[in-house]
């Protein structure tokens, strides 16, 4: 018999969470993880992190406008260390967690690089030294690195990706971002709070292009009115370090050469996945451009091989999203009765300021897809929490089938968007209609009752407008 009924390959958040939920379920379960940590990127170099730098910013923005509130404050400052310090104990307390976790769930941890040897085999190399796992499932959750362009290295210094900009030594007074996607927005609204000159090179003709196109307006007015610089359409063509830092050669939307020089160059323009040397190549499973596909339920063309999280072709490369496509592979594994995973069901978060959050389709591509469409809009101007927050840019939009009402996507921008996004994950999860939406309460006062107004809109009854 196997030793294993399960081993995992990878201890992200489709990883850990994956192997909580095997053991929960009753299958004898194992972590491989190449590093000397659990958590993965997700909770040591993204979205942790960046959310504790976000929130710092939060803070400094706010106390920069502390008279609006009735407060006082004569001087203040930052203290760089001491935000990148907190940014490390919360790291290190909720890494801790996780060993905890596997302890609580009797979770082995094997720490190695694994890759697939043999049908029901997992070969780990560690300290030059190989070990053979037995399991009777193998599910890869190895997850993805920062991308860069043909012809441009990081150097961890000067042109930084998302790991290397998190131990900058000092804010940059300068920064140049190559990418207007949820990364390179979120620190550019960083490090502009923190003083820095901040200017956004994308290739696509908006920010945050994935978002419906009202929201991608809205974010872009916003960034504008806090100096943030944006040229949409740019198509770099070198990145060079000088005595400056480094100096950015880019084609703007007329076709005319431009030079831009900053003190740091983040480039943030995607990820690539990490299935090189894992063993694939001498399975069924089918890889195309790194990217593994696999069936409803995570499965690939091998025979007890899966595969959840950004390695995954067609789906959104999200630690919310691969810790689901786990606990649906491992309930498929341990014979229960689980639901498939739609992409339409994925909310998308995107925690610059003003924040974004979206599930759904857009209002493009609702109409693409052949629905009648009916919109619904409610502004945060009209909402008194809002107010109270000193938050009111940004607005609701509903997109809705006119002859059903099915809810077909929300998007929203502006304050707690990331927080109040749940209540139309649920509703679509469900299939609530427009009508039943209006027709549920919605605590006053909060910004969340602005999601109550916004589905009322769409019927034309919206209360506060």
């Amino acid at each position: 018999m196997p030793v294993y009924d399960l081993a995992i390959i990878g201890s992200g958040p489709g990883g850990y969470v994956t192997a909580i939920r095997a053991s929960q379920w009753g299958l004898k379960t194992l972590v491989i993880e190449k590093d000397g940590f659990l958590g993965g990127t997700c909770l040591h170099v993204g979205c942790i992190p960046t959310k504790v730098l976000l929130y710092s910013a939060e803070l400094h923005d706010t106390l920069k406008h502390a008279d609006e509130f009735g407060i006082e404050i004569s001087d203040f400052k930052l203290n760089w260390p001491a935000v990148l310090a907190r940014k490390e104990r919360i790291v290190n307390k909720h890494a801790k967690g996780i060993e905890f976790l596997f302890r609580k769930h009797k979770i082995e941890v094997m720490q190695g690089w694994g890759r697939w040897a043999a049908p029901g085999h997992v070969e780990v190399e560690n300290a030059g030294k190989t070990t053979d796992v037995e399991a009777s499932h193998i599910l890869f959750a190895t997850g993805s690195e920062a991308r860069s362009l043909p012809g441009v290295d990081f150097d961890g210094k000067i042109i930084v990706g998302n790991r290397d900009i998190l131990n900058l030594p000092q804010v940059p007074k300068s920064l140049i971002i190559v990418g207007a996607g949820a990364v390179g927005v979120e620190f550019a609204s960083i490090f502009r709070s923190f003083g820095s000159e901040v200017t956004i090179l994308e290739m696509l003709p908006r920010v945050v292009p994935l978002e419906d196109e009202e929201i991608s307006a809205e974010l872009e007015k916003a960034f504008r009115k806090r100096g943030i610089q944006i040229f949409t359409e740019a198509k770099v063509e070198s990145v060079k370090k000088d005595a400056a830092g480094a100096t950015v050669a880019f084609r703007d939307k007329t076709g005319a050469s431009q030079t831009l020089t900053a003190e740091h160059v983040l480039m943030a323009v995607g990820r690539v996945p990490l299935t090189q040397n894992i063993g694939l190549e001498k399975t069924r499973a089918k890889v195309e451009r790194g990217f593994l596909q696999v069936g409803p339920y995570m499965e690939t063309a091998e025979p007890g091989v899966y595969a959840i999280g950004d390695i995954v072709a067609g789906m959104p490369q999200l630690a919310h999203a691969a810790s689901m496509e786990g606990i649906i592979a491992v309930g498929k594994m341990a014979g229960k009765q689980v639901p498939t995973l739609e992409r339409s069901r994925i909310p998308n978060c995107t925690y610059c300021e003003p924040q974004v959050g979206s599930i759904g389709l857009t209002e493009k591509q609702a109409r693409e897809a052949g629905y009648a469409v009916k919109v619904g809009k409610f502004p945060f101007l009209a909402n008194s929490k809002a107010s109270i927050l000193n938050h009111h840019d940004g607005f609701v939009k509903v997109v809705a089938d006119d002859p059903t009402g099915e809810v077909l996507g929300v998007h929203i921008i502006g304050p707690l968007a990331t927080e109040i996004l749940a209540e139309s994950v649920a509703a679509l999860q469900l299939e609530a209609t427009i009508d039943d939406m209006m027709f549920t309460v919605h605590a006053h006062p909060t910004v969340w009752e602005a999601m109550g107004d916004a589905f009322s809109s769409v019927r034309g009854l919206a209360i506060n407008i």
